[in-house]
């Protein structure tokens, strides 16, 4: 059984692009820091994508999340609209997200899982 990125028991560590270094063994982090997140896709090759209809295109994928639609396209994946990291972080923000990961392990590869989950239904632990 896949295992939750979200544990109900435990808060999640929020991390920004000064902590995630040194929470690399934190395992499943929180962060709303957009270069974090353009990082993380990068080592992913993830881009950003849509299912919604925007500004800038048409509704592709029904994806029935509360409006904010915004995803990431994986190679050979590709099933969602692309759009700019400018509307991407644009929706992140108007609908106050936080995007949660889990840490690459060294010597494993990559792992592409990932959510965005409105703030408020998350527990999430600051760095000291």
């Amino acid at each position: 059984m896949p295992r939750s990125l979200l544990d109900d028991e435990e808060p999640i560590r929020q991390v920004d692009r000064h902590s995630s270094t040194a929470e690399q063994s934190a395992g499943v982090v929180a962060t709303e820091d957009h270069e974090l997140i353009r990082q993380w896709a990068e080592r992913h090759d993830a881009e950003p994508a849509t299912g919604e209809a925007t500004q800038s295109g048409p509704a592709t994928v029904d994806v029935q999340d509360g409006g904010a639609g915004i995803r990431f396209n994986f190679p050979a994946a590709a099933r969602f609209r692309p759009i700019t990291w400018e509307e991407w972080f644009r929706h992140f923000t108007q609908h106050e997200l936080m995007f949660i990961y889990e840490n690459d392990v060294p010597g494993q590869p990559p792992n592409s899982t990932y959510r965005l989950v409105p703030k408020r239904k998350l527990r999430t632990q600051n760095q000291p």
